[in-house]
């Protein structure tokens, strides 16, 4: 089933299949994919799928800013599996085939939309479960270790999500949207979008990443969460 991945900065915001012929996208709340920003039109550009021919293409319905793909300017066009289209700053990648990339699909802090619950007892499985390095490997262990992010307040309270991938977003897009990216040091907190700056242990971060330490305390959209790390 072709797919559609919304991202910025390279942070993945909202993921898509393309099961209708017609896809819109734009900053009206009415539209299929909604991205919430002042670059974007209200009814900013259109997603065509001709499901007998298998086509997909992208149409420009009179945007203020344009519409890109892979860096030229479009009015309509048909799309190849990995194209990239440009509105504003957001970056909207098409796949026509299965593909595994390395982030993690947003965390939503809506009633049923939060990860499955994960237990204690099943946390601690899975870290029982990583196999131990070779006692004469002569490969350093790497700093990121096994690490969940754990909700604390509102309707995902008790919820865990398992930081598997290399970026994993949390937060509501279009209001207060958060990262969590795995580096080589350990974890990190990034603000990606919205005016809301998401909170590390009661102080609001700035554009500058921050470290994350187990047990640390995160605040964002007024939902608290704890990472931890094994």
């Amino acid at each position: 089933m072709p797919k559609i991945i919304v991202s910025i900065d390279g942070v993945v915001i909202k993921e898509a299949e393309l099961t209708q012929e017609r896809t819109t996208l734009g900053r009206r709340p009415y539209n299929d994919i909604v991205i919430d920003n002042l670059a974007v039109s209200g009814e900013h550009a259109v997603v065509h799928l001709h499901a007998a021919s298998g086509i997909v293409e992208v149409e420009d319905i009179g945007s203020t800013n344009g519409t890109y793909v892979n860096g030229k300017a479009i009015q309509r066009q048909a799309l190849r599996n990995g194209d990239t289209i440009e509105i504003g700053k957001y970056k909207v990648r098409f796949l026509s085939e299965e593909e595994n990339p390395s982030y993690q699909k947003t965390m939503v802090f809506k009633p049923g939309m939060a990860a499955p619950a994960r237990s204690a007892a099943a946390t601690a499985a899975a870290v029982a479960a990583m196999p131990a390095p070779p006692a004469r490997s002569a490969m350093p262990a790497p700093a990121a270790s096994l690490a969940v992010i754990r909700v604390l307040s509102g309707a995902a309270a008790g919820r865990e999500v398992l930081l598997t991938k290399v970026v994993t977003t949390i937060g509501k897009p279009g209001l207060a949207v958060a990262s969590i990216t795995r580096r080589h040091h350990g974890f990190v907190l990034s603000h990606v979008e919205g005016p809301e700056m998401p909170a590390l242990n009661g102080v609001a971060i700035g554009a500058d990443s921050v470290p994350l330490k187990s047990g640390d305390h995160l605040e964002l959209a007024g939902t608290t969460m704890q990472f931890m790390q094994g």
